[in-house]
Protein backbone atom coordinates (compact mmCIF):
# COMPACT_ATOMS: atom_id res chain seq x y z
CA UNK A 1 0.00 0.00 0.00
CA UNK A 2 1.08 3.59 -0.45
CA UNK A 3 2.19 5.84 2.39
CA UNK A 4 -1.16 7.67 2.32
CA UNK A 5 -3.09 4.38 2.30
CA UNK A 6 -1.03 3.23 5.26
CA UNK A 7 -1.92 6.35 7.25
CA UNK A 8 -5.59 5.83 6.39
CA UNK A 9 -5.38 2.21 7.50
CA UNK A 10 -3.72 3.13 10.80
CA UNK A 11 -6.46 5.70 11.41
CA UNK A 12 -9.19 3.17 10.62
CA UNK A 13 -7.62 0.55 12.88
CA UNK A 14 -7.46 3.01 15.77
CA UNK A 15 -11.17 3.73 15.41
CA UNK A 16 -12.07 0.04 15.17
CA UNK A 17 -9.74 -1.43 17.80
CA UNK A 18 -9.92 1.29 20.43
CA UNK A 19 -13.46 2.64 19.92
CA UNK A 20 -12.18 6.13 19.12
CA UNK A 21 -14.13 8.56 16.95
CA UNK A 22 -12.75 9.45 13.52
CA UNK A 23 -11.66 12.99 14.42
CA UNK A 24 -9.68 11.83 17.45
CA UNK A 25 -7.99 9.05 15.49
CA UNK A 26 -7.07 11.51 12.73
CA UNK A 27 -5.59 13.89 15.29
CA UNK A 28 -3.50 11.08 16.80
CA UNK A 29 -2.12 10.07 13.43
CA UNK A 30 -1.43 13.70 12.49
CA UNK A 31 0.44 14.26 15.78
CA UNK A 32 2.50 11.11 15.20
CA UNK A 33 3.22 12.27 11.66
CA UNK A 34 4.29 15.71 12.94
CA UNK A 35 6.64 13.95 15.38
CA UNK A 36 8.17 12.08 12.39
CA UNK A 37 6.91 8.71 13.62
CA UNK A 38 6.08 7.74 10.03
CA UNK A 39 9.19 9.21 8.36
CA UNK A 40 10.69 5.78 7.73
CA UNK A 41 7.49 4.63 6.09
CA UNK A 42 7.71 7.43 3.55
CA UNK A 43 11.35 6.57 2.82
CA UNK A 44 10.71 2.83 2.45
CA UNK A 45 7.24 1.93 1.11
CA UNK A 46 7.90 -1.77 1.85
CA UNK A 47 7.19 -0.90 5.49
CA UNK A 48 3.60 0.00 4.58
CA UNK A 49 1.95 -3.37 5.16
CA UNK A 50 -1.24 -4.39 6.92
CA UNK A 51 0.74 -6.10 9.68
CA UNK A 52 2.76 -2.93 10.25
CA UNK A 53 -0.44 -0.86 10.24
CA UNK A 54 -1.72 -2.92 13.19
CA UNK A 55 1.55 -2.34 15.06
CA UNK A 56 1.54 1.36 14.23
CA UNK A 57 -2.10 1.74 15.32
CA UNK A 58 -1.27 0.27 18.72
CA UNK A 59 1.85 2.41 19.11
CA UNK A 60 0.17 5.64 18.01
CA UNK A 61 -2.86 5.03 20.23
CA UNK A 62 -0.72 4.33 23.31
CA UNK A 63 1.48 7.37 22.78
CA UNK A 64 -1.10 9.94 21.61
CA UNK A 65 -4.38 9.02 23.28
Amino acid sequence: MTYEEHLDEVTTLITEKYNVDDQSAIKMVMRAQADDYFSGHDDDPKICTLDRAHLDARTVFKKYK
